[in-house]
């Protein structure tokens, strides 16, 4: 087998299609991971009618069930995985201050956003141990960057507190290093990617919110994902990057 194979959940709309088109582009065998089979398979469908090899993979990150099962159809249909791409997250609320905070709300935003991708990375774990070179790309946010938040230079500085969405990605960049430590030695790559605020629904919530609007497409925003999931043996691993390089912590 060669053909490479990538998953990347919620991959039926924005950066996550993004994410998935561009890596089928290079060839691979893409499985669209969805919590609506349906959007998941008309996702697949846009895909094929391009010519590209994609299949739905219903795929709800917040349940056990879902993500056993569909570890098992993966390794049913190939036997490994080369790239996992955690992309599903929601925001829950873009403007939730801590002093006001609904621990239902931050707990939601926590479970997919974080939970989500033990989740699925550790049911995935013994499949891109199988593949030569497995790669893992936790979908962040700039938001995560302490020291963006902490710098009245940046943007960052003014906008609104929030317990639930930044605090999540900070601390899936820690869990990304994590995940880094542990992996060392076997050829397996993990990092986090910044894609930017694009153009897209998942966006439109902050921009309701904040006012502030971008003309960033949802490719422009997956790139330095697939960059990062097609990284060469002896790439960086355990870091967190954009467009420009690596993001300050």
């Amino acid at each position: 087998m060669t053909t490479k194979t990538a998953l990347v959940t919620g991959a039926n709309k924005g950066i996550g299609h993004a994410i998935a088109r561009g890596l089928a582009g290079r060839g691979m065998t893409v499985l669209l991971g969805a919590r609506d089979p349906g959007l998941g398979e008309r996702a697949a469908a846009r895909l094929r009618d391009a010519g590209h090899d994609a299949r739905a993979l219903p795929l709800d990150v917040t349940d056990p069930a879902s993500v056993a099962a569909a570890a098992g159809l993966v390794a049913a249909a190939t036997g490994r995985l080369d790239v996992l791409v955690n992309n599903a997250g929601i925001s829950g609320d873009p403007v939730h201050p801590p002093d006001e905070a609904d621990l239902g709300v931050v707990r939601r935003v926590f479970d997919t956003n974080l939970f989500g991708v033990i989740r699925v990375t550790n049911a995935v774990l013994p499949l891109l141990r199988a593949a030569p070179a497995g790669r893992i790309v936790n979908v962040s946010s700039g938001t995560a960057s302490m020291t963006a938040m902490t710098d009245p230079d940046h943007y960052f500085w003014n906008t609104a507190a929030s317990a639930a969405y930044p605090a999540s990605k900070a601390a899936l960049n820690m869990l990304t290093i994590q995940y880094a430590k542990r992996l060392r030695g076997t050829g397996i790559l993990v990092n986090a990617a910044a894609p930017g605020a694009c153009a897209t629904d998942f966006t439109a919530e902050f921009t309701r919110a904040t006012g502030r609007t971008t003309d960033r497409t949802a490719e422009q925003g997956a790139a330095i994902a697939i960059r990062l999931a097609t990284l060469d043996d002896g790439g960086p691993t355990g870091g967190f990057f954009d467009d420009a390089g690596p993001v300050p912590w």
